[in-house]
């Protein structure tokens, strides 16, 4: 199995780490990075739905342009630090964002970077960030080169920090796209960093974990007024 799971970015770097603007599309990375060395870091859906031909032997997903779901990205510490999180508290100063680094089959790189770019098209861009394997991984890299989409905060479809909790749980609950629901994609995101983060004895992401647990009792709520 050639691809490095269960991994996490130095927790010092930043997403915005190449000296130009990040692009829209993997066209011109892949003229400039050598497809034998071609890694994509996965974190949210990509950690529980890779993209294809990885090396081994969200209105335009999760909601709709009127009725608009929740999907995660990445964003500076610096730029966050300016935010009003209600889960500030439980941040802690070695937090690091946790994912998959998956290397790409070299004769599929130009196919995989399509599809990739379809996927990721609702305001992402594209960024090249530092990936360091994490203890399970056993992997013979200290660090990674990889390709990150990030829905930067200067796009049309970044929420910002939502302080009503309740509020974005009943809109997770509800949302709906091409994809499938919001609450899915959520569940599925949970279960997944569970898993990392459990497999080196890391502690949960409180913020994913405290959703969860908000959008299932809602749901449970609206299962028992359904039954009655």
């Amino acid at each position: 199995m050639d691809f490095s799971a269960f991994s996490t970015p130095s927790p010092s770097s930043t997403p915005f780490l190449l000296p130009n603007v990040g692009v829209r599309s993997l066209t011109e990375p892949v003229k400039e990075i050598p497809h034998n060395n071609f890694w994509i870091f996965g974190y949210g859906s990509l950690i529980f739905k890779p993209p294809p031909d990885i090396e081994m032997s969200s209105h335009d997903h999760r909601g709709t342009p009127t009725a608009p779901g929740r999907v995660v990205t990445l964003i500076e510490r610096e730029y966050w630090e300016t935010l009003d999180d209600p889960h500030a508290k439980f941040e802690r100063p070695d937090s690091r964002t946790w994912g998959v680094a998956y290397k790409i089959i070299p004769e599929r790189v130009r196919h995989v970077s399509a599809v990739l770019d379809l996927r990721e098209q609702n305001s992402y861009t594209v960024h090249i960030v530092p990936f360091s394997p994490s203890k399970s991984a056993s992997s013979p890299l200290s660090t990674i080169s990889t390709i990150v989409y990030i829905g930067t905060p200067d796009n049309d479809a970044f929420a910002g920090v939502e302080a009503d909790l309740d509020g974005l749980a009943k809109l997770i609950l509800t949302s709906k796209g091409p994809s499938g629901y919001n609450k899915e994609y959520l569940y599925k995101l949970g279960d997944a960093l569970v898993d990392l983060h459990g497999r080196d004895g890391e502690e949960d992401d409180y913020h994913v974990v405290d959703l969860v647990r908000r959008v299932k009792k809602l749901e449970a709520v609206e299962d028992e007024i359904i039954d009655n």
